[in-house]
């Protein structure tokens, strides 16, 4: 009873305000901070790929439109198509190629020199982030992954790239 009297009182007095015009301290992050980057979520280790229509099978099951992670599986058998880390389907894959080009190139005395110089550096730079809380560095990999539909076989076709991998698979109508 006295609490709210007083509240009462305290609000209702002429030279008080509940609520400033404008805000008199800034909490939290501070604008310009770039927040969204700092705290988002890391970027995942499979290529994204987006379906702009609904994929219906022989039994009309179907898969919505929609952004996915599509994985290789370890013995380049299948893909695991995958939304929010959660498998949605398995994707059979028929052809799977290794750039030997590249291969050579990674495997070469001076890259492997220059790499190593590059990781030393980049370990130097993750110190120093550490220290102000930020995530590590990683090397990029590029990515990609596509899917497009092929009148004549009346199929789906599935491309993926990773690194020095490509390889295509086939989603039947």
């Amino acid at each position: 009873m006295l609490e709210g009297i007083y509240v009462e009182n305290v609000l209702m007095h002429p030279t008080i305000r509940p609520y400033p015009q404008q805000p008199q301290n800034m909490s939290g992050v501070t604008l310009g901070s770039k927040s969204i980057y700092r705290y988002a979520l890391e970027e995942s280790d499979y290529p994204t790929l987006t379906i702009a229509d609904y994929l219906f099978d022989g039994e009309m099951d179907f898969i919505p439109p929609g952004h996915y992670e599509l994985a290789l599986s370890d013995d380049w058998d299948f893909f695991i198509l995958m939304q929010s880390k959660n498998p949605i389907a398995i994707i059979p894959v028929v052809k799977v190629e290794e750039d030997a080009s590249e291969k050579a190139r990674l495997d070469d005395p001076k890259n492997k020199k220059r790499m190593k110089k590059e990781e030393k550096e980049r370990k130097k730079i993750n110190e120093k982030r550490a220290k102000v809380g930020m995530p590590p560095d990683k090397e990029d990999i590029y990515m990609e992954a596509s899917i497009e539909y092929v009148e004549d076989g009346h199929y789906y076709r599935v491309k993926y790239i990773r690194d020095t991998i490509k390889a295509w698979g086939i989603i039947k109508r």
